[in-house]
């Protein structure tokens, strides 16, 4: 059964500098390596979501490098902020035909709904009114399309205590409004670092690993695990249904470093 393909990556978290190295582990380096994974074998994708923290340092030239790696694969791709980006420099150095910070792609059946949760200079997320009320507009407008909304924060608990203070504070808000509209099918996340399935309502709610280093899950504090990088893959079907997939690559991240600095600062 055909659908449409759609590849997520989130949390690159690119350094000023491709050399550079962040938790011991040079974090583009390995996002390269997650990209040329996700397309062997000659798998196609209709579009790729990158949801949030696309780079660590916020400058032109991580951007500006990302660019260039995305442009390589003629996909369309949708990005969104996360904690750590400055979006008025995403939106314009992310501005071409093929990579841009659009809101919403329609497609046959589904449509693509990209919400901004980030706080300036926070590391937790909230939704402003605007951009609940742009949600809420996108499924009246198009109440025929199945809906995937994509967003950086997490807006239900991954049981990691350090980590589930910074989700979206407001994401009761965001479960009220999206129960009234069951065409509403799924929302993915970045954020968290780690594989992460729910349901909530009719709702189904993912979690995508980093394509860098990884948090452990269900932890009290601060834990970064050895797990390989990864992303995920998802095959929407026209009657609404979905398959999905998390891959990894194949390796252990023996060179990562405990920094608590960045621990206590803004993960």
């Amino acid at each position: 059964m055909s659908g449409l393909a759609v590849l997520q990556l989130t949390d690159s978290h690119f350094l000023a500098e491709a050399h550079q190295e962040m938790l011991g582990i040079n974090t583009e380096k390995y996002f390269l390596s997650v990209l040329r994974q996700a397309f062997e074998h000659g798998q196609q994708y209709d579009l790729i979501i990158f949801s949030g923290d696309l780079a660590q340092d916020p400058c032109p030239e991580s951007y500006q490098r990302l660019r260039e790696h995305l442009s390589r694969y003629n996909v369309p791709v949708l990005c969104l902020p996360g904690n750590h980006d400055d979006f008025e420099l995403m939106q314009a150095l992310l501005n071409t035909d093929m990579i841009s910070c659009t809101k919403q792609r329609l497609f046959d059946h589904w449509q693509i709904i990209c919400l901004n949760s980030q706080v300036p200079n926070e590391p937790g997320g909230y939704l402003a009114n605007s951009e609940l009320a742009f949600l809420e507009k996108s499924l009246q407008d198009y109440p025929q399309h199945h809906a995937l909304i994509a967003v950086h924060h997490n807006c239900t608990p991954t049981h990691s205590d350090w980590m589930d203070t910074m989700m979206i504070s407001n994401s009761a808000a965001l479960l009220a409004l999206l129960k009234n509209y069951p065409q509403a099918k799924v929302i993915i996340t970045g954020h968290i670092h780690q594989e992460l399935a729910q349901q909530v309502q009719h709702l189904h709610i993912f979690g995508t690993p980093s394509t860098c280093f990884q948090f452990t899950p269900t932890s009290r504090d601060f834990s970064i695990s050895k797990t390989a990088p990864g992303y995920r893959q998802l095959l929407l079907h026209a009657d609404g249904t979905f398959e999905t997939s998390i891959g990894r690559l194949d390796l252990i991240l023996h060179e990562l470093k405990l920094d608590k600095g960045y621990a206590s600062d803004n993960p």
